[in-house]
């Protein structure tokens, strides 16, 4: 599919938050002078995250699975229900996932934010477990972050686990469209704000020892002005990518679905062109 110019490319900003027709155009908004660079990830978007003015495009209704990139929908679910200072124990049930891991330790006592840590730093898919008992199960916390994506516009979302991780008839899916709505959001949450643009974080280790948590978005340390970014995968997704950065006063995120290869350098190389064109 190649990039399609289209001077009415403001019909797909909205703040993104208008409804998305089923197959939207690949967009470069009038006025730019070169297309928007390609790359592994087929299904992609790059948009300004403070107007939500959506900047050049592919595919960006295509509907995929979004691995870990849909935990930050999870973590706005918690801080809606639960205070960053609640207290919980760990289980056995929690580590018994599929990882990556935070590394839980059964009977340690951890905090919603601790717990958030480990979620979107380190995509700890046991910390979504106990996140989600925490806020009565993990039904329950499907239902609510199915709930919240849908008062938040993004139709195309359905959460079938609290991690993102998806198992025999059941999966979880969205669109690049979807994410860039959600991750708008959840950047306007203090805390969540914090902990993305935190390298590094104290979490508590075996026999409550503290160990150092160290972000995996590699964005953070290789790219200036990165403030935030979300890894995943599986095999059903592929590789997914969300990210935001700042510079001269400016703030764009990038989506990157069902990629292969190096989705570092295809958001690097979407960042470089979005800064490029006029505000």
């Amino acid at each position: 599919m190649r990039i399609l110019l289209a001077a009415t490319a403001v019909a797909l900003t909205a703040a993104l938050t208008a409804p998305v027709a089923s197959a939207l155009p690949d967009v470069q908004p009038a006025g730019t002078v070169t297309a928007p660079p390609d790359g592994p990830a087929p299904s992609w978007l790059v948009a300004d995250l403070d107007s939500g003015k959506i900047l050049g495009s592919r595919d960006p209704t295509g509907v995929h699975a979004p691995a870990s990139t849909i935990k930050p929908l999870l973590a706005m679910v918690v801080l809606d229900h639960l205070n960053p200072n609640a207290v919980a124990r760990a289980n056995v049930s929690h580590t018994q996932v599929e990882c990556s891991c935070v590394g839980l330790v059964p009977g340690q006592a951890y905090t919603t934010t601790q717990l958030l840590a480990g979620l979107l730093m380190v995509s700890g898919n046991d910390a979504a477990n106990m996140l989600a008992d925490m806020l009565g199960g993990q039904q329950v916390a499907v239902a609510a972050m199915n709930a919240k994506a849908q008062a938040l516009g993004a139709r195309s979302t359905h959460a079938s686990s609290p991690s993102g991780l998806d198992g025999p008839g059941w999966e979880t899916l969205t669109t690049p469209y979807d994410l860039a709505l959600i991750y708008r959001q959840a950047l306007k949450y203090p805390l969540i704000a914090k902990i993305f643009q935190s390298p590094t974080a104290s979490f508590p280790g075996k026999d409550g020892t503290p160990k150092t948590l160290t972000a995996q978005n590699e964005l953070l340390a290789r790219y200036p002005g990165d403030f935030a970014g979300k890894t995943g995968y599986t095999d059903l997704a592929r590789k997914t990518f969300v990210t935001a950065a700042a510079r001269n006063g400016r703030r764009l995120l990038v989506v990157l679905m069902y990629g292969s290869g190096d989705l570092y350098g295809q958001a690097t190389d979407l960042f470089d062109w979005g800064f490029a064109q006029p505000a």
